[in-house]
């Protein structure tokens, strides 16, 4: 059945690049979703799923491992998730998850070929969201087709769903909402993130500041006398940076190489001024803080504004403090351990469709895994293609990857599914 499903595979490949390439082109950045959620709804369908829209509320979540909701610009009106299930009653045996939200691109000038009209090129498919993660998609999607084709009653006596959520990117509430208010769990979760084939089985803790300066405003000419306020933004950056080169020391991420620092600290965003010869009054920093899974994130957040406290303490060009405002991820560490039946298994199928084991890792960043394996008890583990650039100009996705992760899928799925009817 192996060899057949394989080349099953391998004839359906070319139907799933084109349905990542029809993602693609429906653009999907925090708050214009859906267009790319009713292309993979129109792909579930064909292949026998039966989708359900979940709605999505842009009201505060108040759970304690919520994300800070997005601002209310966002247009609301019908925002919602989306899970596809096979046919059937009763509860979710495995539940594949991927995000469809991506981050913007807005220098499209940058790029070889614009953001959003997919391109192909040596192999990979370039385009925003091609890796982070609409590959995911790609993925579920081809091994799924394929096992209607070879193994059509797999799922006849347990069930399987494929839940698309949003705001993985600024929040995670997608993933917390469907659980909290649709009850969309599941014995266990692959996350079809980009991992270079590899499982990524935890993270660090991240949070999302906005850093408001101000300082004395006044004409170009006397520029010299005062620290104008993106100046003073910067002293706080480069100060928290520091911060967390230390934590790095002394509070070492045990499953990263020593090296590394997990916790580095990105300057995302600033707003400042509003004359060039003016010196600048104000100035907002948007950062993201990496934090140790030792950590909750309302210590992480305690440490934060105690290590700018004494950087504005310990200098005498600030006038005022700087406000600290949450602004998105207020997301936990998290770590499955490389034992668990689900690492274990994985691994397996990745030997038996390539010959070698997969290489289990964690990373100074955050996925949707957290949410179940720390807020739920539901191990999660993330799986998927080779990604390139993500996030940054020209990302793009090793399409070979794409068929190599459905083929390790797919007998993932199989083994899964066929040792429970036999049970």
């Amino acid at each position: 059945m192996l060899t057949e499903l394989d080349h099953v595979i391998a004839s359906n490949s070319e139907r799933a690049f084109n349905f990542l390439e029809d993602l693609v082109r429906a653009p999907s950045t925090v708050g214009h979703e859906q267009g790319a959620l009713d292309v993979f709804a129109a792909e579930m369908e064909d292949i026998g799923l039966r989708s359900e829209k979940l709605a999505f509320p842009n009201t505060p979540l108040s759970h304690s491992r919520a994300g800070i909701t997005q601002p209310e610009s966002i247009d609301a009106a019908a925002r919602y998730q989306l899970l596809a299930r096979t046919p059937g009653d009763g509860p979710l045996k495995l539940l594949l998850n991927g995000h469809m939200d991506v981050v913007p691109a807005m220098t499209p000038h940058l790029w070889t070929s614009p953001p959003f009209e997919p391109e192909r090129r040596g192999g990979r498919l370039f385009g925003r969201g091609t890796a982070d993660m609409k590959s995911g998609f790609a993925i579920g999607s081809l091994a799924l087709r394929s096992l209607a084709e070879v193994a059509p009653a797999l799922f006849s006596q347990q069930r399987l769903g494929f839940l698309a959520v949003i705001e993985e990117e600024c929040t995670g509430n997608g993933a917390l909402h469907s659980i909290i208010d649709h009850g969309i769990t599941a014995a266990e979760v692959v996350l079809l993130e980009p991992t270079d084939l590899g499982l990524m089985v935890g993270g660090v803790g991240v949070l999302w500041i906005d850093v408001d300066v101000t300082a004395l405003s006044g004409h170009a000419q006397e520029a010299n006398l005062n620290a104008n306020a993106l100046e003073l933004g910067m002293k706080v950056f480069h100060g928290l940076t520091r911060w967390s080169e230390q934590l790095a020391s002394t509070l070492p991420e045990p499953s990263m190489a020593i090296g590394e620092n997990p916790y580095n600290v990105n300057l995302g965003k600033v707003h400042s001024g509003d004359w060039t010869s003016t010196a600048p009054s104000t100035a907002t920093l948007s950062i993201r803080v990496g934090f140790p899974r030792a950590w909750t994130p309302d210590t992480a957040e305690k440490e934060v504004r105690r290590a700018i406290e004494e950087l504005v303490e310990a200098e005498t060009d600030f006038a005022l403090p700087p406000r600290v405002t949450l602004t998105g991820f207020r997301a936990d560490g998290y770590l499955l351990a490389t034992d668990s039946p689900l690492v274990r298994d994985l691994s397996a199928a990745h030997f038996d469709a390539h010959g070698t084991l997969p290489t289990a890792f964690t990373l100074g960043s955050t996925t949707d895994a957290r949410t179940y394996l720390n807020g739920f008890e539901i191990p999660a583990v993330c799986y998927g293609a080779v990604a390139h650039d993500m996030h940054g100009v020209d990302e793009s996705v090793e399409l070979d990857s794409i068929v190599a992760a459905a083929r390790t899928l797919a007998r993932f799925l199989l083994t899964r599914f066929t040792r429970e009817e036999q049970s």
